[in-house]
């Protein structure tokens, strides 16, 4: 919409260059006759627009020239444009006045009223500097010449508002637009970031379900020499005993037999060293008879990690009393290592496998306490409820993991800890009981700072799952 804005200031010290310019730029408007309204209704006479008038304030010094455009601005009626008078004894003289008024309306624009004896326009543009909103009029001045200056001035201060406030509409809208393409990029940043993580936890669950199968098959193939061979070890046992109760029935006859018979038993004995094997062959069997029971310990887990046990019912359980019940049992673990602290949330009782998630808790529960240093540590277990889900947390400060382990903790076998202190099947028997529970576990850590798990759970499982119980029953 273009302005307009007819309103211009005279600054002058003499009364009647004010009188001229009101002449000029606002005359009295001619009372127009009636013979003359008939006349051009009769005979079709074109009557041409009246112009615009200006509208013309005075002010005779600088001073009261600047108090004038403050008031002006305070109505929201600027000025358009000033006449100033070069010279304006006592007061301002015509540059100072204009650079007062421009402090207090940049947009003002200015003609100054001077003779080349004054002052030469070099000097003035030299003063201030402004070719853009500042013309010299020359005195004596000429009547249309004014008013083409003031015409032309009014205009183009318009024209300057209305770009002023179309640069405005542009400059917001490159900032909405701006705003908009942040959205925008956060937002996609948001997604790749998403669909990276989903596309890690597919990949994470891809290969936890082909690992499965292997372990399946695996224990499988395992379980039964296993079965033969522990069975064995037991009558393989009975054996030896036996055989060395004959040993100590031949040791007891040696006395009484013949000389030469007792001398071949003798020497055979020392050379076959009974004695040692009386003490080594024991402690060789009970270490076999260890290592047989580890191996079905790890194949069982390997049984549990492929496939959790079907047979157990699921039923709505408290999880505090789950975590409760297995700080208890792995209390041994603990209590020398670490204080609980426990930060309980209002929980519904949800539906799941309560031994199952026992199991988790055990596990997370255990490796906190074994990551906590020599020095006495926390473990923090927290709980709290979401709309659908329940989540619980397993914090310790304990020594951390380091960032290129993070993503191999959920894999069978694998551990950081010693070579016989852990199959590395706990957390991965975790991440499968979990994901049959339709949730998830994630973990965050810092070295030297610590670790936490968090499992998420949903308060009911899907139908889906109960007709699958209904099958497999």
């Amino acid at each position: 919409m273009k302005l307009s804005n007819r309103r211009i200031l005279l600054i002058d010290d003499m009364p009647s260059i004010h009188q001229d310019f009101r002449k000029i730029l606002a005359p009295a408007l001619p009372t127009r006759s009636a013979l003359g309204a008939s006349k051009a209704a009769l005979f079709g006479d074109e009557v041409p627009p009246a112009e615009e008038p200006f509208e013309l304030d005075s002010a005779h010094q600088g001073q009261e020239g600047l108090e004038r455009v403050r008031d002006s601005l305070r109505a929201d009626r600027p000025y358009a444009m000033a006449f100033v008078d070069m010279r304006m004894p006592p007061g301002w003289d015509g540059v100072v006045t204009i650079e007062h008024l421009w402090e207090a309306d940049p947009r003002l624009q200015i003609v100054i009223c001077t003779a080349y004896s004054d002052a030469s326009w070099q000097e003035v543009l030299g003063r201030l500097d402004a070719r853009d909103r500042l013309l010299v009029l020359k005195k004596p001045f000429d009547n249309i010449e004014v008013r083409q200056l003031a015409n032309a001035l009014t205009v183009k201060w318009a024209l300057t508002q209305q770009a002023a406030r179309h640069i405005d509409t542009l400059e917001a809208a490159v900032v909405e637009r701006t705003r908009e393409l942040t959205r925008a990029n956060e937002a996609l940043k948001s997604e790749i970031v998403e669909r990276t993580r989903l596309q890690d936890q597919l990949v994470q669950n891809e290969k936890l379900a082909s690992i499965g199968q292997l372990a399946a098959g695996v224990a499988h193939e395992i379980n039964n020499p296993i079965g033969y061979i522990f069975s064995n070890f037991g009558m393989l046992e009975e054996y030896v005993g036996k055989l060395f109760e004959m040993l100590d029935a031949y040791e007891l006859a040696e006395p009484s037999a013949m000389p030469e018979v007792g001398a071949r038993l003798k020497a055979s004995r020392e050379r076959l060293q009974v004695g040692f094997l009386r003490e080594d062959v024991p402690a060789l069997m009970s270490e076999s008879k260890e290592g047989i029971v580890r191996v079905r310990a790890i194949v069982q887990d390997l049984k549990d990690f492929s496939r959790v046990d079907s047979a157990q019912e699921w039923q709505a359980a408290n999880l505090h009393q789950g975590i409760d019940s297995t700080l208890n049992v792995v209390a041994s673990e603990v209590r020398f290592r670490a204080d609980v602290v426990k930060a309980y949330g209002q929980l519904p009782d949800i539906e799941c496998l309560p031994s199952q998630i026992n199991q988790v808790l055990m596990n997370l529960i255990v490796n906190a306490a074994h990551a906590i240093g020599p020095q006495r540590g926390r473990i923090t277990i927290a709980t709290g409820a979401e709309v659908d889900s329940v989540w619980l947390e397993v914090a310790d400060n304990g020594c951390g993991i380091a960032p290129e382990h993070l993503s191999r903790i959920f894999d069978p076998f694998f551990t950081t800890k010693p070579i016989g202190q852990g199959t590395g099947l706990g957390l991965s028997l975790s991440y499968g009981i979990v994901q049959k529970h339709h949730g998830h576990i994630d973990v965050r850590s810092e070295l030297g700072r610590g670790t936490t798990f968090r499992v998420v759970l949903p308060v009911q499982q899907p139908a889906t799952e109960s007709a699958l119980q209904a099958i497999e029953a």
